[in-house]
């Protein structure tokens, strides 16, 4: 809880610290890396720093626990909170590295601010900090302790059983347990995070979607090589992934996580709609693989558009999976259609007549303009916002709203 001086400095603050958010989080993220560089070492993705896209997924976060305990001070926005949690574990966070990031970011604050920061400000923001640090100790010590792992130790050695190449820019590979025991507990939709030394020694992460039923002793994951633009670099983990590992090969994976996932314990007859555009696919096909592994009679609807056939990963698969369901069916659109797929539909994704089940348990995930295109024609045709469950790849930019 919020205290009631605090929620009146924040509140007659936020506009000026959320306006400051991105340079203050530039300096902090600056400030910190330059006095403690091992943090860069198989913690931060070099990649994501690059591009801004962490800054703004911290900026975004604060800014909206900030919100949400002025809108009730009683509550916490658990849907944020979770999601949170569920990276940080996946990358090993643990409970001292709360203090480092307090130490920089109230620094950072102070030098962007200036004399606005008077102690009864600090004191409140201070409040906010350590009660959304608080709250994810808690949910990350919850989930260390169900994945039988000790705080921050979730890396295990995985030997590559197979490689097959999916299209001309996406590699599968199948992983196995290299120390020989049996393979982590894990849910349809989960990901988890894979680390690799790079060339200049450092050691880069970065999380992938299982995509296979997560119920055997074998692991799958599906990685599209980000390739570098204008505005971001190429991706260090998936080009290592494509140009060097071979079957053979190891690799290091934490224990999966992920707050999005099938759970059938939850309404197990209810039905499932899938809807996804691009590498999106990937949580996908694992929870469709898993329906498939347990003989589900749930109803599934499977929605996808891409770029062509030929394009699109696990399609075939896809195909198969929905054939083996006895109530399934799936839908794709390509901007540029082919002949393997004579029934899609052409262009960017178009709900107009398709029948959606408004009792459905929804699972979304893709570029971010194409989810928020999406969620927004699901309200529209009457589906909760609740039953509306979304993956982002890599930070999340997309907080803020999580909870709409």
């Amino acid at each position: 809880m919020l205290s009631a001086e605090s929620a009146a400095v924040v509140r007659a603050t936020l506009p000026a610290v959320a306006g400051a958010l991105d340079e203050i989080t530039t300096r902090f993220y600056g400030t910190m890396f330059r006095d403690r560089p091992e943090l860069l070492d198989g913690m931060f993705n070099r990649g994501n720093q690059a591009s801004g896209a962490q800054r703004r997924a911290l900026a975004g976060s604060i800014a909206g626990f900030a919100t949400a305990l002025l809108d009730d001070p009683d509550t916490r926005p658990d849907t944020l909170l979770d999601r949170i949690a569920h990276k940080h574990a996946a990358v090993g966070v643990t409970d001292d590295q709360y203090t480092i990031v307090h130490t920089y970011l109230f620094g950072a604050i102070a030098e962007v601010l200036g004399d606005a920061v008077t102690p009864e400000v600090a004191a409140a923001w201070d409040e906010v900090y350590w009660l959304m640090a608080g709250a994810l100790i808690s949910r990350e010590a919850r989930l260390y302790r169900d994945a039988a792992v000790e705080p921050g130790e979730v890396w295990r050695p995985w030997t590559v059983v197979e490689r097959r190449t999916e299209t001309p820019d996406t590699v599968s590979f199948l992983l196995r347990p290299a120390d020989g025991g049996p393979a982590p507990r894990a849910r349809a939709g989960q990901y988890v995070s894979v680390r690799v030394r790079m060339a200049d020694g450092v050691r880069q992460l970065r999380q992938y979607s299982l995509s296979c039923d997560p119920g055997g002793d074998l692991r799958r994951i599906t990685v599209k090589r980000v390739a570098g633009t204008a505005g971001s670099p190429e991706g260090e983990v998936s080009g290592l992934l494509h140009r060097q590992v071979r079957e053979g090969d190891e690799l290091t994976l934490s224990a999966p996580f992920g707050d999005v996932f099938l759970d059938e314990r939850d309404e197990s007859t209810a039905p499932v709609l899938l809807v996804s555009a691009g590498i999106g696919c990937t949580p996908m096909t694992g929870i469709l693989a898993h329906l498939a592994a347990i003989d589900s009679p749930r109803p599934v609807l499977v929605l996808h558009a891409d770029t062509s056939p030929a394009e699109h990963a696990l399609r075939a698969e896809t195909r198969e999976l929905v054939w083996r369901l006895t109530d399934a069916r799936a839908v794709f659109w390509y901007e540029r259609p082919g002949p393997q797929e004579p029934g899609a539909r052409t262009g960017p994704m178009d709900l107009d007549g398709i029948e959606l089940p408004e009792d459905a348990a929804v699972f979304l995930c893709g570029p971010l303009p194409f989810m928020r295109e999406v969620r927004g024609r699901l309200l529209r045709a009457g589906i909760p916002a609740r039953r509306i469950r979304y993956e982002v790849f890599g930070p999340d930019l997309w907080l803020p709203g999580a909870a709409a």
